[in-house]
């Protein structure tokens, strides 16, 4: 029975046919459940628009069946710790969550009080793209700061860590820095390590958004804790859904004395899952052998043949660094507009007509070639 298996009364895919060949699960029974779209259809919109990893589907399964105790008090949770402290340390404690803006409004209000701030790249994800969550949730209050590349450095910093004891003035407590930045660059460990320092002698600590931690680490090419547990970041928000899980996030706080309440501020922000160990059984498939990294790499590939594919033809402009999986570029708007009816992607500055094209784990090379010819031939320079 394959993934394309048909009930010759319904004439339906059975979820049980997909799960079968996904997990090998043969004796699965058959559901109302409908494919409903093509598989074989991809974008380059966002890597959180692609699916699970089969050995994450593999994973679920395996955590399925019988009763565990649940809000994460499972023989998978429990597990879940050493995996996180092989990669981090033994002082990393993992919290799983649900999503990356639960993550981040998680572990920001655990490591503030209500009268202080978070000064953050004003291109942040916290600041552009949740929602006000941050703020409206954590009851704290965000000091962006204009970067050229969505890096923040210890000058940049000193731009709004200032006003210490001033009672008109939120307090800077926080330096929050995103790796992967949200437009597509890497912090060094070196640089991590100077802007940890910098914070930690102004009496403030660090958090790491780490949507994207993993495509961080391959092309560095360096442990995960290289640029995180060994430069002095406090806590870290570990992303698992772009990385090829179906949900779940993680806080992993290195720092204990970084974070207070987290067991309950987790709760109050609705990120307490219930069946924690269908999240914890997928960070153990991702993190616990080199799928992780394997994942990560074949997205950072597939961004780099795609910039280079594009790079030459006339009318395209790569006005970015292609650093880990994400491509930034430029072309002709008439051309973004035809190229958007056959393929999701997103404009990223309706200014400047840039756009962004975002690589996942399960892009391959035929998903880039084909993409590239289409670009050229858009643009009006087919190959």
């Amino acid at each position: 029975m394959t993934d394309e298996s048909k009930d010759t009364t319904t004439g339906a895919t059975t979820a049980a046919a997909t799960a079968g060949a996904v997990t090998g699960i043969a004796d699965a029974a058959p559901t109302g459940a409908v494919r409903r779209h093509d598989p074989a259809v991809k974008g380059f919109a966002s890597d959180n628009y692609a699916g699970v990893h089969p050995e994450i589907l593999a994973a679920i399964a395996l955590a399925n069946g019988g009763h565990q105790t649940a809000y994460g008090d499972d023989v998978y949770t429990e597990a879940l710790q050493e995996v996180f402290r092989a990669h981090f340390g033994p002082a990393a404690q993992a919290w799983p969550v649900f999503n990356g803006t639960g993550a981040n409004v998680v572990a920001l209000r655990a490591m503030t009080a209500h009268w202080e701030a978070v000064v953050c790249a004003e291109s942040a994800h916290i600041h552009t793209d949740e929602g006000g969550a941050p703020e409206r949730t954590a009851g704290l209050k965000l000091l962006p700061v204009a970067t050229p590349d969505g890096k923040l450095t210890p000058e940049l910093v000193d731009r709004q860590a200032w006003g210490f004891g001033d009672e008109h003035r939120a307090q800077p407590k926080v330096v929050s820095i995103t790796q992967t930045t949200e437009l597509g660059t890497l912090y060094t460990p070196e640089e991590i390590r100077a802007i940890c320092e910098h914070a930690h002698g102004l009496g403030m600590l660090v958090h790491l958004d780490g949507a994207r931690i993993t495509n961080a680490a391959a092309a560095l090419d360096v442990p995960l804790r290289a640029f995180t547990a060994d430069t002095g970041v406090d806590v870290l928000s570990f992303g698992g859904t772009k990385a090829g899980m179906m949900f779940g996030e993680a806080v992993v706080v290195l720092n204990p004395d970084a974070v207070r309440g987290l067991r309950y501020l987790r709760k109050s922000a609705m990120q307490l899952a219930s069946k924690m160990r269908f999240v914890s059984v997928q960070f153990e498939a991702l993190l616990a052998g080199d799928l992780w990294l394997r994942n990560a790499r074949n997205a950072n590939a597939m961004a780099r043949r795609l910039a280079d594919a594009v790079r030459d033809v006339p009318g395209v402009e790569i006005p970015r660094p292609v650093e880990a999986n994400a491509v930034f570029a430029i072309l002709p708007r008439d051309a973004t507009e035809r190229l958007q009816k056959r393929f999701r992607f997103y404009t990223w500055n309706e200014a400047t007509g840039e756009v962004r094209w975002m690589t996942a784990f399960d892009t391959t090379e035929a998903d880039v070639d084909a993409f590239a010819a289409a670009v050229a031939e858009e643009v009006g320079f087919p190959a």
